[in-house]
């Protein structure tokens, strides 16, 4: 059971031991690094707009590998482009098209 004013998690046994990670301080300097060096989101700047990046996101899934998992690749996104648009990627393995500002598609 969730507590309260939370959303029950619903990730394998496996994805949840990796998540601990997420809370260590190691993980919080790299991302405070990351969004510093990188403070505009990726995608955004890619669709022509500017939006500041919440999220520092493995561009390689780690799968729950702590080398990996640290040492990145990483990239700067906004929560609705990391929850959306990359998690759909990453799921599904096809890059969704994206329409930039003046109305044609971007490579």
């Amino acid at each position: 059971m969730a507590a309260k004013g939370r959303r029950p998690d619903y990730r394998s046994p496996e994805a949840a031991e990796y998540r601990k990670l997420y809370k260590t301080a190691r993980w919080q300097h790299i991302r405070t690094a990351q969004l510093t060096d990188e403070p505009l989101c990726r995608m955004c700047r890619k669709e022509g707009r500017i939006t500041a990046a919440t999220v520092c996101d493995h561009i390689e899934q780690h799968k729950g590998d702590p080398i990996k998992f640290f040492a990145g690749p990483f990239q700067s996104l906004c929560k609705p482009h990391h929850d959306g648009a990359k998690q759909s990627e990453e799921r599904t393995g096809k890059v969704k098209t994206t329409i930039g500002l003046d109305g044609w598609p971007i490579p």
